[in-house]
């Protein structure tokens, strides 16, 4: 068996920063909050196409007042 080797501790710190960079809170969030913002995201799609939906209706009445006067 060969006997443990001295590493330095420069070596060290670079090894464990790198490892944490993998390993962060921050990449295992994404796969937690990713859901939650498409989910955001479709709701918010379909709330522009109830808004944009009745302008066109409040545009459409507009144009139809403007030819009966």
């Amino acid at each position: 068996m060969v006997p443990p080797v001295q590493v330095s501790p420069l070596i060290k710190f670079l090894l464990y920063s790198i490892s944490s960079e993998f390993y962060s809170p921050a990449f295992r969030q994404t796969d937690y909050l990713k859901p939650r913002a498409e989910e955001e995201r479709r709701i918010a799609a379909e709330e522009k196409k109830k808004q944009d939906e009745l302008k066109r209706i409040a545009r459409e009445l507009a144009e139809d007042d403007s030819i009966l006067k």
